[in-house]
């Protein structure tokens, strides 16, 4: 584990997916868009089409510059590919989020540090953000937080595909969180476990700690030089008992 600057540090951004909430994304995934093609089933979509402009439009919000919301990229898309009237699920996929969506909590597992890390450093006088990649509606973040025993409200700021224009690897995504929270770089921290996704923060000159629980290396990044360990780990590191 690298030892960071800690002194200038007042806020910290942490991941979501991976990072406060274990799981492996690929079963997660799986079984979250089983789910979702079982609520737009009575719609009359067939569900291969339907998790296909899914994928679609998630790529879409990946890729998107800053033009417009990740939301309406997303639903444009989507829309595209499934007709204007698709359009109409926007409501049912949110009640979804709310409610059917917590059927996926059976693809990650348990971390009672979550809640211990965001209490603790509260206590120690740090301001904590949720950046997690903006590809969900609040309403989604909030139901996959829930799952270790947080919620929206534990945090000053959280990217959701309502309020976002960009999504990670992009470091704009860690450029427009400065712009929108009025943050300095060298004042924050990002902990997440995405090599690719997380270190783009590095970019934007903000500090980065990957936790290794459940690390996702697709690139085969050469780590040398960067901050990692256990959540565990980061909690120590962060004083936090």
């Amino acid at each position: 584990m690298n030892s960071l600057n800690l002194k200038e540090k007042t806020t910290v951004l942490f991941d979501l997916d991976g990072t406060l909430l274990p799981m492996e994304l690929e079963e997660f995934t799986n079984t979250y868009f089983a789910l979702l093609a079982k609520k737009a089933a009575p719609f009359g979509y067939e569900p291969k089409p339907l998790v296909a402009a899914v994928w679609k439009g998630t790529k879409a919000m990946v890729k998107n510059d800053g033009s417009e919301l990740n939301c309406s990229r997303f639903w444009e898309v989507f829309s595209q590919e499934m007709g204007r009237e698709s359009l109409k699920l926007r409501e049912p996929f949110d009640e979804f989020y709310a409610k059917e969506f917590h059927g996926a909590k059976t693809a990650t597992w348990e971390n009672p540090l979550a809640k211990k890390a965001v209490d603790g450093l509260k206590k120690r006088g740090f301001e904590l953000m949720l950046a997690t990649n903006s590809l969900f509606p609040a309403v989604g973040v909030n139901t996959r937080l829930s799952w270790v025993g947080l919620s929206l409200s534990d945090f000053s700021y959280v990217t959701t595909y309502e309020n976002s224009s960009y999504c990670k690897p992009n470091p704009d995504y860690f450029g427009e969180i400065l712009e929108k929270t009025g943050k300095q770089p060298e004042e924050c921290l990002m902990v997440g476990n995405d090599v690719d996704e997380d270190l783009a923060a590095l970019e934007r000159e903000i500090d980065v700690f990957l936790t290794t629980d459940c690390l996702i290396n697709k690139s085969g990044r050469d780590l040398t030089g960067i901050s990692t360990g256990t959540f565990a780990e980061f909690l120590t590191m962060m004083e936090v008992n």
